[in-house]
């Protein structure tokens, strides 16, 4: 017998038992079907499960049964042919590219100067909604709120502070309707001074009451303090613990009614309008 081996070396190394099928591997998507191969069990993919035994997909089938399989090579079938699947990957949290105001967001922002021109409002209350809601825009602007404490101050700060062009004031108002206080208190300030505001008594009530989970903000006879009557009839405790509670739960323009979105949006189109 001839000592030449006819093969080339390994006797096996052409044969097919001899080269391993390449399995793919497929993304274990949700509502994906598969079959498992050793069960036969066929079903949808519907969530995963990790233990110290390693990765577990969840399968559902059509009868609503729900089973654990593991996630091991060439486990499972589709369409009859054998697969790896591979749990997704969390996807990254997505950047938000709005802010709070529904604006374009400026990334790595640094607030520029502060501009000449000034928003007033007239409390502290309403000068936290403005800054929880437009704080970004104000800064990308570099415009400058700050209250009044009280609009009885409007005219002898704006004596001091002298309006003029590129040296604009604007204006936050609450309860700003025909034949109020208010209303008398900013007409007539120059072309350089602009009143926006809203009918709301007191800015709290610009926040909408599904926000705070209310139906609706309650009526308060005129003459009670309006805030400890509100905290009096939603058992909210003291005005200090309301205003937390209204303040928290506003997250962005669209927790506002339209009145004050719109009084501020003006303020600031008009304070930054150039020259």
């Amino acid at each position: 017998m001839s000592g030449h081996n006819s093969y080339g070396g390994d006797i096996f190394s052409g044969h097919s038992r001899a080269k391993k099928r390449a399995v793919p591997q497929v993304m274990a998507e949700r509502d994906l079907v598969v079959e498992d191969a050793a069960s036969g069990f066929c079903g949808a993919v519907v969530g995963f499960d990790r233990s110290y035994d390693g990765e577990f997909v969840k399968l559902e089938d059509a009868r609503g049964a729900v089973r654990l399989f593991a996630l091991r090579e060439a486990a499972f079938l589709i369409d009859g042919e054998p697969v790896t699947l591979v749990r997704p990957s969390a996807a990254a949290p997505k950047k938000e590219t709005r802010s709070a105001s529904g604006s374009t967001r400026v990334e790595g922002l640094r607030a520029r100067v502060a501009r000449t021109s000034r928003i007033w409002v007239e409390g502290v209350h309403d000068a936290a909604l403005v800054e929880r809601v437009w704080g970004h825009d104000l800064r990308v602007e570099g415009v400058v709120v700050e209250h009044l404490e009280g609009l009885d101050n409007l005219a002898e700060r704006l004596t001091e502070f002298a309006p003029g062009p590129g040296r604009r004031v604007g204006v936050l108002v609450d309860h700003l309707v025909t034949g109020s206080k208010e209303t008398q208190l900013t007409t007539g300030l120059g072309a350089n001074v602009l009143v926006t505001g809203h009918p709301y008594i007191d800015v709290w009530q610009a926040v909408r009451p599904a926000t705070v989970g209310i139906a609706a903000w309650p009526e308060v006879p005129r003459g009670e303090d309006w805030k400890t009557g509100i905290c009096d009839r939603l058992g909210w405790g003291t005005p200090q613990e309301g205003w937390r509670r209204v303040y928290n739960a506003v997250e962005s323009f669209r927790d506002l009614e339209a009145p004050l979105i719109g009084a501020v949006e003006r303020l600031i189109d008009f304070v930054t309008e150039p020259e």
